[in-house]
């Protein structure tokens, strides 16, 4: 059997082609002159039956390097952590994973009050008062905050540390562009974002100043020095964070961060080849109503029982374009859902507990890296949440070393060399909570011996 149903029948076919006015399926395509039009069979395989076509979908597949029989090392954004299976069992009801923005509230309930729990534990761990519900992603929302930020202050120009990922930049950069945004880069010494550096680059027209803690090197800034200089300007301060590090961390909202974005993906969802993911955005109550995307709040129907509904819409499809304060924000209704499971799942004490098992096993790994007799070292010597620098032997070729770690069954790190040319032969590591012991002695063992 070739199908599970039949898509059309020759009835159907022939009916639809009589309300065109055509004989056949060629006659729709006359108006193409013949001399352009592709004659012959597409240089394809073959069609599939069920059978066979899930088997070649397995293999291919069973190509790919899963977190089931890799030890993953790789981070850069991208993070193996542990995945509680009753996320899997909720988000896959169909009330949920067919579920959009719920603009009809009074058939939407479940929707908006799984949204509005998602915003209230993003403003419990940021420490801020209002949070949206949700964005395309940590990278995405960067660029948001930067956008409010020149919307608040009338100003057009960003700073923004190059320990910020570099992906997250290159956003950055193109939304600027569109809006008219000068941004301007602050270095980094040890690993972290050069402060007397950055002090010279806020000005009376500096909109924010934008810095990720932990930062791509996994590296903690300084949040509460740098903080001082960005508001002595009258410039907010916007900043990016791992999630799971503010089950140890003090919160951005006590450093005074005025804006706070990140990215779900740590919080119970799947890698999935890199994507898609889940961007947080969470502000100071005084930039409330400039915060994109939208905001699902509490209320009471006639009759005084809890309801939810859609409270703020600040997209350009609920307001005037001219007023809107993004024209690209839309919300990970599914994905938020995972990280309110997963945060529901842990608790208060199975945060901090995830967050000190990142601490100390990446401490443990980085301890493995520094006694290696000279064939590895650490790069920075800053603190640092789960990821950390390593630096490999000159004239290492980090690509090639992956490829043997790899076969010896690791995941191995990123090559800083890619996105920082002056870190040639530096590989970021990250190590998470479901890291081993075993694994991580492994992994540099086999990593010694490579170099």
């Amino acid at each position: 059997m070739k199908h599970r149903y039949l898509p059309m029948t020759e009835q159907d076919q022939a009916e639809m082609l009589a309300v065109a006015g055509a004989e056949t399926i060629e006659d729709l395509f006359v108006d193409i002159p013949a001399e352009i039009r592709y004659s012959g069979v597409m240089p394809m395989s073959e069609r599939l039956g069920e059978q066979a076509l899930l088997k070649h979908m397995r293999g291919l597949a069973n190509k790919n390097a899963d977190f089931d029989r890799y030890a993953s090392f790789l981070g850069a954004g991208i993070y193996d952590h542990h995945i509680p299976v009753v996320i899997n069992h909720v988000i896959s009801r169909s009330e949920f994973y067919t579920a959009y923005t719920p603009y009809q509230p009074e058939i939407s309930q479940g929707e908006l009050q799984a949204i509005f729990e998602f915003q209230s534990y993003i403003c419990e761990l940021t420490g801020m008062k209002v949070a949206n519900a949700s964005m395309y992603d940590g990278a995405t929302a960067l660029a948001e905050a930067a956008a409010l930020a020149s919307g608040a202050t009338k100003r057009k120009k960003i700073v923004v540390s190059r320990a910020v990922h570099p992906e997250a930049r290159e956003i950055l950069l193109t939304s600027a562009h569109g809006l008219g945004l000068e941004v301007v880069e602050a270095g980094c010494k040890n690993g972290v974002t050069d402060t007397e550096a950055l002090a010279e680059l806020i000005d009376d027209a500096t909109a924010a100043v934008l810095l990720q803690s932990p930062n791509f090197f996994g590296c903690i800034e300084d949040v509460r020095a740098i903080e001082g200089l960005v508001h002595a300007k009258k410039a907010l301060l916007a900043l990016s964070v791992n999630p799971l590090s503010l089950g140890k961390l003090e919160s951005p909202g006590e450093l005074g961060a005025d804006i706070v974005v990140g990215d779900a993906q740590p919080l119970g969802i799947p890698a999935s080849l890199g994507g898609p993911t889940c961007g947080f955005f969470a502000v100071a109550e005084g930039l409330m109503r400039r915060i994109p995307g939208r905001i699902v709040g509490q209320t009471v129907d006639q009759e005084g029982k809890r309801g939810f509904v859609l409270t703020l819409q600040a997209r350009e499809q609920h307001i005037r374009r001219e007023k809107a304060t993004s024209n690209i924000c839309s919300n990970q209704a599914l994905l938020a859902l995972c990280a309110s499971v997963y945060m529901s799942t842990l608790g208060k004490a199975g945060m901090q507990e995830a967050a000190l098992l990142n601490l100390r096993k990446s401490h443990y790994a980085a301890q493995i890296a520094a006694a290696s007799a000279g064939k590895l070292s650490l790069e920075f010597s800053s603190p640092f949440f789960n990821e950390f620098v390593v630096k490999l032997p000159a004239g290492s070729d980090i690509a090639s070393i992956n490829e043997k770690l790899l076969a010896a069954g690791f995941i191995g790190g990123y090559d800083l060399g890619i996105a920082y040319p002056e870190l040639e032969g530096r590989m970021l590591i990250a190590v998470t909570e479901q890291r081993t012991k075993e694994e991580i002695e492994a992994f540099f063992s086999e990593l010694e011996a490579i170099v």
